[in-house]
């Protein structure tokens, strides 16, 4: 549930905390007071792609943020913990951060998130409904995703998608292979001469890495004997060397010591430096007694690089390329084989074709049996939104597979006694659509899981007694979940739990949107502004009380 939404330096908002409640709250106020801004703001809250110009003008940046209920939402919290995001309460923080210049930032719980991440837990916390909702259910997908989230089978349909994706790719890659059957006997025949080359190369990265260091040092042998040497003469062996030096002046500051105990730090030093060189001394002295100049071994280095380089240059590759590309060859070669393998690629599509089968009928099945009691649900809510003797059907028509399954669903509506089902596009009237489309959204919005739910005029070109009746079903739904509802009409706003009342002000010479919580005193008022005209009589206010009571 929504519990609270901030905003600073919105469009037109300059600072807005507003707290939320359970059940059914209108949102009114005159035409572009800003209603919708509010709307527009939790949207970025909650992952959606923001456009330029929404910071408030001189502002460097807009910040929106939700607090969210989420106790009973085990799924969301599931997803929190595999996203790694904080989850120490049943509270969730969204924030969204957008900069003048169109950067935006995103936190949940005060954790950096993408904005990706914002859209997906909003997707388990909102539902908004805006008054262009219903031309979005004119398209087939759309209504075909509402059926499918009705049934319970939003699942289902996706794995059934996936599957069918699969199928095709095997189909399509199989008839190419048909196709080209010649080619590919040509390609496969020059493959296996290329594996079976490089096998008997019986080449790896990690023996090229050794050879190339090998080569190096015995390449450089001799010079590598004289430097050891040279280096053990400066350290011990000469007259002069380093050690000698140390032990002089090891042997002098210990002299010293005797008339001032602040030198047995450097002492100290000096002791620990004469031990390392010593130690680098034994260790060049063991590294000498152990090499040797070995040119037979060069050679035998040298005779092995130069057949990798001959296989590298013959395949335009470079040597550290030649065990992916062999991986590679392998690869092409299986899927080659498996062509002319007794048909193991045909037998590979059939298999997965009769898994998306599979799939696709239980789909079928579940359709069915769900598409008489939307069909019946709907048509009873039609009735109600003066739509009478109005028929609502859901159309299941067989069609050859698809990704969406083995029918293609189709909303069909009839909006008086005695006139044939059409498609929901071929609605002529926007009055008559955005009541069927109200009708779809309450009964199918039975079984969704989301807990907030927001309609931002949906009732446009809907008045009079159908206006009540769409204000009796919205507050219907609030019944086990949280309802927005913003809306023009008072037969819609009567019904309300809570009433919140949008407002512009003037301020330090701007025109800025405010919103307040309304009393009952007040939610007369508002009502009879919504009802009467520029002045506001006691006889409009008295039908604004009876409207209330209600």
């Amino acid at each position: 549930m929504l519990q609270s939404l901030s905003i600073r330096d919105f469009v037109i908002v300059d600072a807005l905390d507003i707290e939320f409640s359970k059940g059914f709250t209108v949102l009114t106020g005159e035409t572009g007071a800003g209603k919708s801004i509010l709307i527009d703001a939790l949207s970025l809250a909650i992952g959606v792609r923001g456009e330029g110009g929404i910071t408030r003008t001189g502002a460097e940046k807009a910040e929106i943020s939700a607090i969210f209920y989420i106790a009973q939402l085990p799924a969301l919290k599931a997803w929190l913990q595999e996203n790694e995001l904080p989850n120490a309460d049943d509270e969730l923080l969204c924030r969204r951060v957008i900069y003048a210049d169109g950067r935006s930032r995103a936190f949940i719980n005060g954790q950096a998130a993408t904005v990706q991440q914002l859209r997906e837990a909003g997707e388990f916390l909102v539902d908004i409904y805006s008054q262009n909702a219903h031309h979005s259910l004119l398209k087939l997908n759309t209504q075909k995703e509402i059926f499918d989230a009705y049934c319970g089978l939003t699942d289902l349909a996706s794995q059934t998608a996936m599957q069918y994706k699969a199928w095709q790719q095997l189909y399509q890659r199989r008839v190419e292979m048909e196709r080209n059957a010649s080619k590919y006997a040509d390609e496969l025949a020059e493959l296996r001469d290329k594996v079976r080359e490089l096998k008997q190369l019986s080449f790896s990265q990690e023996e090229w890495d050794s050879l190339q260091q090998e080569h190096s040092r015995l390449s450089n042998g001799a010079g590598l004997l004289a430097g050891c040497e040279e280096c053990r003469e400066l350290l011990s062996e000469g007259e002069i060397s380093a050690l000698r030096h140390l032990a002089s002046a090891q042997h002098k500051l210990q002299g010293l010591r005797d008339f001032d105990s602040a030198l047995d730090e450097a002492i100290t030093n000096l002791d620990s430096a004469i031990i390392q060189l010593e130690e680098t001394d034994r260790f060049l002295n063991r590294y000498l007694q152990r090499a040797e100049l070995d040119p037979e071994r060069l050679a035998e280095v040298e005779s092995r690089i130069q057949a990798i380089h001959a296989m590298s240059r013959k395949y335009r590759l470079k040597p550290e390329a030649l065990s992916d590309e062999l991986h590679a060859w392998q690869q092409r070669m299986s899927e080659l084989e498996a062509v002319g393998a007794d048909g193991e690629l045909a037998k590979q599509e059939a298999e997965v074709e009769q898994e998306y089968q599979t799939l696709a009928k239980r789909l079928s099945v579940g359709r069915q049996q769900s598409a008489p009691l939307l069909s019946q649900k709907i048509t009873t809510e039609m009735q109600r939104l003066s739509l009478a003797g109005g028929r609502f059907e859901v159309a299941l028509t067989d069609q050859a597979p698809t990704a969406s399954g083995l029918e293609q669903v189709e909303f069909l509506v009839a909006g008086h006694i005695g006139v044939e089902v059409r498609p929901l596009n071929k609605v002529a009237s926007g009055g008559e659509l955005s009541r069927i489309s109200l009708a779809i959204r309450v009964v199918t919005a039975e079984q969704g899981s989301v807990p907030t739910m927001i309609f931002d005029e949906v009732d446009v070109g809907i008045g009079g007694g159908v206006a009540e009746i769409v204000g009796l079903l919205l507050k219907q739904l609030s019944g086990d979940r949280q309802v927005l509802v913003i809306t023009h009409l008072p037969q819609v706003a009567s019904q309300g739990k809570h009433h919140l009342n949008v407002k512009k002000i003037q301020k330090d010479q701007m025109t800025l949107s405010t919103i307040e919580a309304l009393d009952p005193n007040a939610r007369i008022e508002e009502i009879a502004r919504m009802l009467g005209g520029v002045e506001i009589t006691e006889t409009t206010r008295q039908h604004a009380k009876e409207m209330l009571s209600d």
